[in-house]
């Protein structure tokens, strides 16, 4: 699937953002989802992953407790809903997809297949 990623900006300290990733193809409601991030200077890592059905969800413990991950398959599309901001929130953020048939973990960047552009996030303090 070819994967399109929105929705960043500038936000303050305890503020909310919602980013969306909308994916191309006819896939996407068999694709494992995943959200992964990349501050500067830093490697990207694993932020969210939600199944094809939206009934599991894992999230780093960085994140557990303000972001939450959903998924719309009639629109082809996956979400981060992101709240008490912090700086370190700071990054930009990837969707990625996968097959759900594929066994690798879901928090490991090579796992997944295919990889949106990208939207940033700045949190100001």
């Amino acid at each position: 699937v070819q994967l399109q990623a929105f929705g960043g900006g500038l936000v303050q300290a305890g503020g909310s953002l919602r980013v969306s990733c909308v994916a191309s193809g006819r896939t996407f409601s068999r694709c494992l989802m995943g959200w992964f991030r990349q501050a500067p200077g830093r490697e990207r890592e694993f932020v969210a992953s939600i199944s094809w059905n939206g009934g599991t969800t894992y999230y780093t413990d960085s994140v557990k407790g303000r972001f939450t991950i959903s998924r719309d398959n009639s629109k082809n599309t996956v979400y981060l809903q992101m709240s008490s901001l912090k700086p370190e929130d700071t990054a930009v953020y990837y969707c990625a997809a996968r097959s759900s048939s594929y066994s690798g973990a879901y928090y490991l960047r090579t796992s997944y297949r295919d990889w949106g552009q990208g939207t940033h996030l700045t949190v100001s303090s």
